[in-house]
């Protein structure tokens, strides 16, 4: 069995699941194919892979990821206030219906609606994730040098 650890420059393929403290799983890739990904190739994010770091294929872990290491402390700045006139006609609002706006640097920025009255309607533009810890469990299949990028 191949013993390189998962460091920068390696190809992990992993099974990880990602959950609430409750044990609800947001996702996970143990009931299907598992996942491949270049360590640093941002599809997992830096905080996360750093709880990879060190590890072999064949090993296994849980780990408890608090906020300041996952999505970030929910941020009361992140929640807008809009009139009910800033949106289309037809658009429905409601609390939990995602909207995407685009920032000044026309950078798409999803917002979740989280309260309408009358006119006004907040949204929550910090990560759905923001404020929870969360648990990140993990199996590396193998660690293989990544290919070279030239």
């Amino acid at each position: 069995m191949n013993e390189l650890p998962v460091d920068q420059g390696t190809r992990v393929t992993l099974h990880f699941a990602l959950k609430f403290s409750d044990g609800q799983v947001i996702d996970s890739t143990f009931d299907k194919e598992p996942a491949s990904l270049e360590i640093g190739d941002e599809n997992l994010p830096e905080n996360f892979e750093a709880y990879l770091m060190g590890m072999k294929a064949g090993e296994q872990a849980s780990y408890q990821v608090p906020p300041e290491k996952g999505f970030g402390q929910h941020n009361p700045n992140n929640v807008q206030l809009f009139k009910r006139s800033d949106f289309a006609a037809d658009m429905v609002l409601e609390p939990g219906v995602m909207i995407s706006f685009a920032d000044a640097r026309q950078t798409e920025l999803p917002g979740v609606i989280s309260k309408v009255e009358g006119d006004e309607v907040t949204v929550d533009f910090n990560h759905p994730l923001a404020g929870r810890t969360l648990t990140f469990d993990v199996e590396i299949i193998d660690v293989e040098p990544a290919a070279p990028t030239h």
